[in-house]
């Protein structure tokens, strides 16, 4: 069968291009898989306008909610904000409703064309977390359905406990009783044609979840990805090189992005800087880039510590704008201890940055020996000294600095939603339909 005339039905509930995160992520693999199938797009109808904006005259369906699920909506977004802070587990909770109206109304609209073989695929991308039933696969019985990439469920690492605390992690226990209890959860994994794991924690996870799990129903494959405009050329980086190489005098410019909250270790950068040599330290200085709940402790932080010629924060930068700051740094430090995608990784590394992160979910698999440091979580203690120490190693290493920066560059290429969706469309499709048509057969 022709790709370019295969009818896929896309199950995108978050899917927005002006958004961060998962919305953002779902749709740039409705954007790349568009562009080779005849696709339809059921998403909810938050993302409309933006959508719209990019895709005016793009077979989309958009599902509203009713007025009752609305009021659940902004139910549940407060009583899951305490102090300003977004207690997550909760919020994921007292949202399902949206959800399962978004799901039920999905089922009920496209089950007579998926019954009547008017889709050749269905696949369901959003919601990523692994804890979600998608009834639409109940109308698939000749229909191969694939899921995924489902991705989450890390945990806090036994010496980061109390952190966890800090973070509402003791509500965590919803995800299991949500398996438990919400319909049609296990249905979905046991019943799906192919399912794509985001991590490999998520990969154990299902299998653990479902043992009968067979090797050929379910991949690997990274939720996260990098826009190919986002990767710095060959060209950009040789020139790079050489105004490094011009400027030895220079500061080696350290970077953090993402939000200021505890499990994202941005206090442990400070340390690590503060344990550094005298003239270590004189070489460095770090941005971070970014706003949350530690903004000011962080900065109060960096004033007993006198750090404040070496240390400076932007506040809330726009997604798009942080490339700037990407092609002005030298090193990328993201120690953060419990991390799902971490797509903040692949974008430094995009941007010739070697990487030192703590070795905990999806970040860890994106850095290699050649592209960065990888610390085991065993202690905040631990983290800190490591983190300083590969500091100072890649500040007076110049020739290491530029062959993890050069290997950072080309590790982040194997990442671009073009080679991901490429991927998708002419690698897992044809396999699941291969695979359906042997069993008719």
């Amino acid at each position: 069968m022709s790709m370019n005339k295969l009818k896929v039905l896309l199950i995108i509930e978050q899917c927005n291009p002006a958004w961060n995160s998962v919305p953002l992520e779902g749709y740039h693999l409705y954007a790349g898989i568009s562009r080779f199938v005849d696709a339809t797009l059921v998403t909810h109808e938050r993302n409309k306008e933006e959508l719209e904006k990019i895709h005016p005259d793009a077979d989309i369906i958009y599902i509203e909610d009713s007025a009752v699920i609305k009021k659940l909506e902004r139910l549940g977004e407060r009583l899951s904000l305490y102090k300003g802070q977004i207690i997550w587990p909760l919020r994921n909770a007292f949202t399902y409703p949206v959800y399962w109206g978004f799901n039920r109304e999905v089922h009920s609209r496209f089950k007579d064309a998926i019954g009547s073989s008017d889709y050749d695929l269905v696949h369901a991308i959003t919601p990523m977390m692994p804890r979600y039933p998608v009834k639409t696969l109940q109308a698939c019985k000749k229909t191969p359905f694939i899921l995924g990439p489902v991705n989450g469920g890390v945990p806090f690492p036994d010496g980061f406990k109390a952190l966890g605390r800090r973070e509402y992690s003791y509500f965590n226990f919803l995800r299991a009783v949500g398996r438990s209890i919400i319909p049609g959860y296990r249905e979905t994994y046991k019943k799906a044609d192919y399912i794509l794991a985001g991590s490999s924690y998520t990969l154990g996870l299902i299998r653990e979840l479902f043992p009968k799990t067979r090797d050929n129903q379910i991949e690997l494959f990274y939720e996260n990805g990098i826009t190919s405009s986002f990767v710095r050329t060959e060209e950009d980086f040789a020139q790079n090189k050489k105004s490094t190489e011009a400027s030895v005098d220079n500061k080696v410019k350290l970077l953090y992005v993402g939000r200021l909250v505890p499990y994202k270790g941005a206090d442990m950068i400070l340390d690590a800087i503060d344990r550094l040599d005298a003239s270590v330290k004189e070489k460095i200085h770090l941005t971070v880039v970014g706003k949350g709940s530690e903004e000011a402790s962080l900065e109060n932080q960096v004033k007993q510590l006198k750090l404040e010629e070496c240390v400076h924060f932007t506040g809330y930068v726009e997604q798009w704008q942080t490339l700037e700051y990407y092609q002005n740094s030298d090193v990328f430090c993201f120690p953060s201890v419990r991390e799902f995608g971490g797509a903040v990784v692949l974008e430094a590394m995009a941007n010739a940055l070697p990487c030192i992160v703590v070795d905990n979910g999806g970040i860890g698999e994106y850095v290699t020996e050649k592209t960065g440091f990888k610390i085991s979580p065993i202690s905040r203690e631990f983290v800190v000294n490591k983190m300083s120490v590969y500091i100072a190693q890649l500040v007076n290493d110049h020739l290491l600095r530029q062959d993890m920066a050069y290997n950072a560059l080309q590790r982040a290429r194997e990442f671009t939603w073009d080679t991901k969706t490429r991927k998708i469309v002419d690698d897992i499709y044809p396999t699941v339909l291969d695979r359906e048509s042997a069993k008719v057969g």
